[in-house]
């Protein structure tokens, strides 16, 4: 299923992605007198429960031809989770990002926090803060936890996984090297453009064969696969599992591939107007435009 969160009226409403094009499911619930979880929160806190209940609304909207379908060009999207309790990063996950950015390949993944401050949705603009000057791009596959689990092994990982999506990790590469901690210059407002689907992890199989590739307008800058990834997203979340707790709705960010604007000379640092466009194979394509303060 490809979920999706947008502006309703007064609050925000799950869709649901289908060939007719986005089923509201919130407003068709509310129709139908049927049950369905108030938040995309607590549908994915929901599990099975909370997947019956949306395929249950999607079946009876179906039946009786009333929806409501949008079309996407309607809708105001949100970050396909807004609340969640951790967001955690993995820095130099691609062997040959970690080649372009002079560093070696990690022997253990290398973690650094974002927060919810940084979600935007498809759509959205990224308003640069004054400060920021060399602002780059970052294509990433986004793992969103579906369960809670504490040393869960690589094997049994993914079984905790909802879902997958487009993030956009965007890095103020000037702030981000005043230390050597990176959260200056990545846990910006509106720095984590996280969308435009939330696809479940059945639909999605394998997370280590997905294309992901990072358009600046219009211009190829990222093209890789996710088998080019140091540590696979199983053993990342085994490993953070070793040593913290992860709940529903947790997203884990799992690193870019080569290509960003820092590993080039010059450096094509985005400027104001320029639009990104993330991309991955069955995840959809997440499109935001930089605006810089005049």
């Amino acid at each position: 299923m490809k979920f999706a969160l947008f502006q309703g009226e007064n609050r925000p409403h799950i869709g649901l992605v289908t060939d007719r094009g986005v089923l509201d499911l919130t407003a068709a619930a509310q129709r139908l007198g049927l049950p369905l979880p108030g938040s995309m929160e607590e549908l994915i806190a929901a599990g099975a429960e909370g997947r019956r209940q949306a395929e249950a609304v999607r079946d009876a909207a179906t039946a009786d031809g009333q929806g409501p379908w949008l079309k996407e060009d309607q809708i105001t999207y949100l970050p396909v989770v807004t609340a969640p309790q951790k967001i955690v990063c993995v820095g130099l996950n691609y062997r040959r990002h970690a080649q372009e950015s002079g560093l070696p390949v990690p022997e253990h993944p290398v973690y650094f926090p974002k927060y919810a401050n940084s979600l935007i949705g498809h759509g959205a603009d990224v308003a640069v803060p004054a400060i920021a000057q060399e602002v780059d791009y970052e294509v990433e596959l986004a793992v969103v936890m579906g369960r809670r689990c504490k040393a869960v092994s690589a094997a049994e990982a993914l079984e905790n996984v909802f879902g997958y999506a487009v993030a956009n990790d965007l890095s103020a590469r000037d702030l981000q090297r005043r230390t050597n901690q990176w959260t200056y210059g990545k846990a910006i407002d509106g720095f984590l453009p996280l969308g435009p689907w939330l696809v479940t992890a059945d639909e999605v199989g394998d997370p280590q064969k997905l294309q992901l590739r990072c358009l600046v307008n219009g211009q190829v800058r990222q093209d890789s696969n996710t088998a080019d990834m140091v540590f696979s997203v199983a053993e990342i979340i085994s490993d953070l599992s070793q040593i913290m707790t992860l709940e529903p709705s947790d997203v884990i960010l799992t690193g870019t591939p080569e290509g960003v604007a820092l590993g080039m000379n010059p450096s094509p640092w985005l400027q104001h107007g320029d639009e990104v466009v993330c991309e991955i194979d069955g995840l959809g394509r997440l499109v935001n435009r930089i605006v810089r303060p005049s």
